[in-house]
């Protein structure tokens, strides 16, 4: 039956293939004809990742096409893995290098090599290292010596925020590689950078993390690498204007959403690689990520008002928790949406390590019941934003999590065992004591670089201790 099925699946695909080779010989043919703006169909066939990032490059450097660049991604992600961060900065290095094929110039070469390592990052499917990260600028710093800036544009937001970030370290990979001396921001320019962030959040689009000017200011300080672009928006910023260095006056949207919404916000993600590799990769400069976590931590916590800072203060003497409170994400709501529970708040979600089928990276789920005494506020597929580990979620039903409790409106307090019963008693609910269990991966934690937070008492947990006393016994 499994012979059956496999040449059943292997002729299936054979015949695609040949549909494909069919297709693409016809509109060939017609291209020679003349009709159209190229005599080739500019659409290439990639078989896998390495030959979608020389597909998607060509479009910029046609001449990189059949240049080696395939099998070295090939031989790189033996090397360290496929999809390994590491891949991404070799490829870009060897590029800029002019390992495969010259070009006009350093910038450009630099440029293409960051655009491939983007690319490879990012599957070859969104054209962003094409049309989101620009190039390279290469500058004088005031000592004299060059540094290298990158330029991005208001598309880099296709890449997602994380190959937002990881664009940056390939880009610093390059700049050390290639011999160019780090950023050397003065006070002006930082404060430019916090002003331009803020009045892009205020007049052009919501950020989805509004970093602090704090938090601005050390990231810039330690970046050893510049992020600019074009101004990109209708308006300008309102204070630091004319700067040397910075090319423009106007609000520059994709310089403002690599450094808020990529880096600031991934740093946790970026960290728990530098630290895996950095040393290997001569990234040390990137480190100082690691204090940029902690300070973002203290500003986090030290959001929640005067009512916690007292609380703080009359056991400052006591050993603080490891886990805070993370007021940030309230501070950052958008005017009108509900807030279900304020950070750590007894009644709110109670954290359930697990998976379901409709669960995964940034997809948990909730029992069906809390949906319903909710009144739908949260259903399947609603985004809603989570105190930790990551930055949001997208919600889906699981009829195996400990259900909320509810007060109703005669002084009963009521476990809703089954949808059916929420629905009858939602009417009756005078106050919401539990919300119920909210289901996460252990992977939201891994993969944001989260240390794990203790989960509410289950019945895995239950059964273990019950089988611990059995064997004690």
């Amino acid at each position: 039956m499994t012979k059956n099925a496999d040449d059943v699946m292997k002729k299936y695909f054979k015949d695609i293939d040949d549909a494909l080779e069919i297709s693409y010989s016809l509109a060939q043919q017609a291209r020679e004809r003349g009709f159209d703006p190229q005599p080739f169909v500019e659409m290439p066939l990639a078989r896998d990742i390495s030959e979608r990032v020389e597909g998607l490059i060509a479009v910029a450097a046609p001449q990189i096409v059949g240049k080696g660049m395939v099998e070295r991604i090939v031989e790189l992600e033996k090397k360290y893995g496929k999809l390994d961060w590491r891949v991404c900065l070799e490829i870009a290095y060897e590029v800029a290098r002019e390992d495969f094929c010259s070009f006009k110039d350093k910038a450009e070469a630099m440029s293409i090599g960051a655009k491939a390592g983007l690319t490879y990052l990012t599957l070859g499917i969104v054209s962003a290292p094409l049309e989101g990260f620009i190039g390279f600028e290469i500058k004088k710093r005031r000592d004299g010596d060059e540094y290298l800036a990158m330029a991005f544009a208001g598309p880099i937001r296709a890449a997602g925020g994380t190959a937002g970030a990881v664009a940056v370290i390939i880009g610093d990979y390059v700049r050390k590689k290639m011999g160019y001396k780090e950023y050397d921001p003065d006070e002006k320019e930082i404060k430019r950078f916090h002003t331009e962030l803020m009045d892009y959040n205020d007049r052009c689009v919501r950020l989805q993390y509004i970093p602090t000017e704090e938090e601005t200011r050390f990231l810039l300080e330690h970046m050893p690498i510049e992020i600019t672009g074009n101004g990109s928006e209708s308006i300008e910023v309102s204070n630091y204007k004319d700067l040397p260095r910075v090319p423009t006056n106007v609000i520059r949207g994709g310089m403002c959403l690599v450094v808020g919404e990529c880096l600031i916000q991934k740093a946790p993600k970026v960290n728990k690689r530098i630290e895996d590799w950095g040393a290997q990769m001569d990234m040390e400069q990137w480190l100082f990520l690691s204090d940029f976590l902690k300070l973002q931590k203290k500003i986090k916590a030290a959001s929640g008002g005067s009512e916690e800072k007292k609380k703080e203060e009359t056991t400052e003497k006591k050993e603080k928790p490891k886990i805070l409170p993370n007021y940030k994400f309230v501070q950052d709501l958008v005017a009108g949406r509900p807030v279900f529970t304020f950070p750590m708040r007894k009644g709110g979600f109670r954290l359930r390590y697990g998976r379901n089928r409709t669960s995964g990276f940034a997809s948990n789920s909730v029992s069906a019941q809390t949906l319903e005494i909710l009144d739908e506020f949260l259903g399947v597929g609603t985004q809603m934003k989570l105190e930790r580990p990551g930055k949001a979620t997208v919600i889906t039903a699981c009829d195996t999590l400990e259900p909320p409790i509810v007060k109703l409106k005669d002084g009963s307090v009521k476990v809703l065992r089954t949808r059916e019963e929420a629905q009858q008693y939602t009417s009756e609910v005078a106050e919401i004591l539990h919300l119920g269990d909210l289901l996460i991966g252990y992977g939201e934690f891994s993969e944001n670089n989260h240390p794990l937070v203790p989960n509410g008492y289950c019945e895995e947990e239950w059964a273990l201790e019950l089988v611990e006393k059995i064997n004690n016994k």
